[in-house]
């Protein structure tokens, strides 16, 4: 391969498929099976638009894994390419947003969805992450290697963070934005920042940020959310979700509940999906999930850490911290750990979007981790 064909699109040859890192599959393809099934039993449980909502979930998966696949399979130096195709293309999705004329702000609480021919409705927001994080890992590779001084590298990194996480500020979509924020300081850490810049930052955020936000951002049905996490029993109609997430988790038991008699758990199958494993799988399917979910992130470090490109490493990492948010925070939420977002259990949750970006968002790391088989 020469960087000659950079700008042409080119797919690996015949032995491309050989240098899959298994290890990377098989854990996803596992806790997709996992809610697949469990979102079966959730949503014939009741759901109006069963089956399907089932259905969309499957064409989504298949979507999805088909989209990976020939992400994985794309010669490695058009990823570059593909991340700022792709952070082009959410961020004009972003813009339409506000003035599309569709919001869904009555039943969730923010204007983040488009509604797209064919596909229905679809956050913008998700695409952005993965652009953000493939384009500033160009930038911070370019760093890296002396072609941009600090001054230039961090000043187009603004520039390239200002306008999609403004957008998703507006919506208002303060989950999002933390999921940014958290990919771009594990970059940050991978380019080699120092430790005391760090905590100057955390500092920062503890004494300025954080009452900021409190003050002049979030809105009273969140400040409870937090206070309620907090001061426990303190108010019990914002801690009603997480109560009855609880008592779905503990009625699952060592393999499930098999009474028939389920806790009815307010969005079950897309933010307290986890509750939702418990309760049909038991002890045995929420370990499972929590391992398979280790495995995975743990794979994509080791990636990461191999890489023989800077790119590949900056991207891997961003990618993972993007998939660790979600499973800690989804998870952390549901048993009371963490306060209450609408942050999908990765590859699990209800949800075509975030089923198609999950999967996107593999696509780039099994792509590099194959590059650097090839290698």
């Amino acid at each position: 391969m020469d960087k000659a064909g950079s700008g042409v699109v080119r797919l690996r040859g015949k032995d491309g498929l050989k240098t899959v890192d298994y290890y990377l599959v098989v854990p996803i393809l596992l806790l997709t099976i996992i809610g697949l099934y469990v979102l079966q039993k959730v949503l014939s449980k009741g759901y109006a638009a069963y089956p399907g909502n089932y259905y969309r979930q499957i064409a989504a998966t298949v979507g999805g894994i088909i989209a990976a696949l020939i992400i994985g399979l794309l010669d490695e130096h058009f990823m570059k390419v593909l991340g700022r195709l792709i952070y082009a293309a959410s961020l004009f999705l972003l813009i339409l947003v506000p003035i599309d004329g569709y919001s869904l702000k009555a039943t969730w609480g923010a204007d983040s969805w488009l509604n797209l021919p064919v596909i229905g409705n679809f956050q913008p927001s998700e695409l952005a992450k993965i652009g953000l994080v493939m384009v500033a890992a160009d930038i911070f590779e370019r760093m890296s290697d002396k072609e941009y001084s600090l001054l230039k590298g961090f000043g187009l990194m603004a520039a390239v963070y200002a306008p999609p996480m403004l957008l998703i500020l507006l919506q208002p979509d303060f989950g999002t934005a933390m999921v940014i924020i958290f990919t771009f300081i594990c970059m940050l850490f991978a380019w080699g920042v120092r430790y005391r810049y760090f905590l100057l930052a955390f500092s920062t955020f503890v004494v300025v940020i954080i009452p900021a936000v409190w003050t002049f951002y979030l809105e009273p049905y969140q400040k409870n959310r937090i206070l309620s996490l907090v001061f426990q029993g303190s108010d019990p109609r914002s801690e009603y979700n997480l109560t009855q997430s609880k008592y779905a988790i503990m009625s699952g038991g060592l393999s499930g509940n098999h009474t028939g008699i389920l806790t009815s758990v307010p969005v079950k199958e897309s933010d307290f999906i986890y509750a939702a494993i418990s309760e049909h799988m038991g002890f045995i399917g929420t370990t499972t999930v929590i391992i398979l979910a280790f495995f995975f992130l743990c794979r994509c470090l080791y990636v990461a850490a191999k890489s023989h490109s800077k790119t590949a490493s900056y991207t891997i990492t961003g990618l993972t911290g993007y998939f660790a948010f979600h499973f800690i925070e989804n998870m952390g939420m549901a048993v009371g750990l963490l306060p209450i977002t609408g942050i999908p259990l990765p590859f699990i949750s209800l949800g075509g979007t975030a089923m198609l970006i999950n999967y996107l968002a593999f696509g780039v790391i099994l792509n590099y981790s194959m590059s650097r088989n090839i290698t």
